[in-house]
């Protein structure tokens, strides 16, 4: 029979765990479970993270992990879950992996047999979807579109897509993707964008593409953005 202080040993685990994407009543008691369990957590922005933390009272050691130094990291980080710790891989906001940091670390963990468990939680570009009114029974993730090499092909090839297209943009881009949604995709194109959600100045401005960019080139835009763009009609 186990003793009292008796402890079941901890198995090797990554959990992907996703953080609110503005208001922190949408952090989930599963989250702050796991986060207070796990041997240590690896955070994107360790300073914005950490202000999560101290919120809801965790304590668990924090490392950084982000984009700029995730490919020298991994190796170290397989070898403490290798031994047998847990691990919680955040981002500053939304889920884990979704145009952030934490494809490479997962498929590690895949190819060398460490389980991996994502908890379902907060993403941005779901509520935008459903809050655009725009077809989602069918729908392409395309995340931030590049900047200058490749962008002229994205759109070439996205201008035949049917499907409902869901974009990230940073605000002083916006202006210029818009207008670059009316030369490829067509002025009269269905388009929803959705700022800061869940915040207090959250908005959704629906509309073509040219009366959206109208409103954003009269009012430019501040704050975290998702863009969905009707697909082209199969007529």
């Amino acid at each position: 029979m186990p003793t009292k202080d008796y402890k079941p040993k901890k198995m090797s685990k990554l959990y992907l765990v996703p953080t609110p994407i503005g208001n922190l009543e949408d952090m989930t008691f599963r989250a702050i479970k796991v986060l207070k369990e796990v041997d240590f957590i690896l955070a994107e922005d360790t300073r914005t993270s950490g202000k999560l933390l101290k919120h809801f009272e965790i304590a668990t050691q924090m490392h950084s992990h982000h984009m700029h130094n995730e490919h020298k990291s991994i190796e170290g980080i397989l070898k403490r879950l290798q031994a047998g710790e847990t691990c919680a891989l955040i981002s500053d906001a939304g889920t884990p992996a979704i145009s952030d940091p934490g494809f490479l670390l997962t498929r590690a963990c895949v190819e060398n047999n460490i389980e991996v468990e994502c908890l379902p939680g907060a993403t941005a570009f779901v509520p935008a979807l459903v809050n655009s009114g725009l077809p989602n029974d069918k729908f392409v993730f395309e995340g931030f579109l590049p900047v200058k090499k490749g962008r002229q092909t994205r759109f070439l090839l996205l201008a035949e897509e049917t499907r409902t297209m869901i974009f990230y943009e940073s605000p002083h881009k916006l202006v210029k993707t818009l207008g670059h949604f009316i030369e490829y995709f067509g002025a009269d194109r269905k388009v929803s964008v959705s700022r800061e959600l869940t915040k207090m100045f959250e908005e959704t401005i629906r509309g073509t593409a040219t009366e959206v960019l109208a409103h954003y080139t009269a009012k430019p835009p501040k704050g975290e953005i998702v863009v969905v763009v009707e697909g082209k009609s199969s007529k």
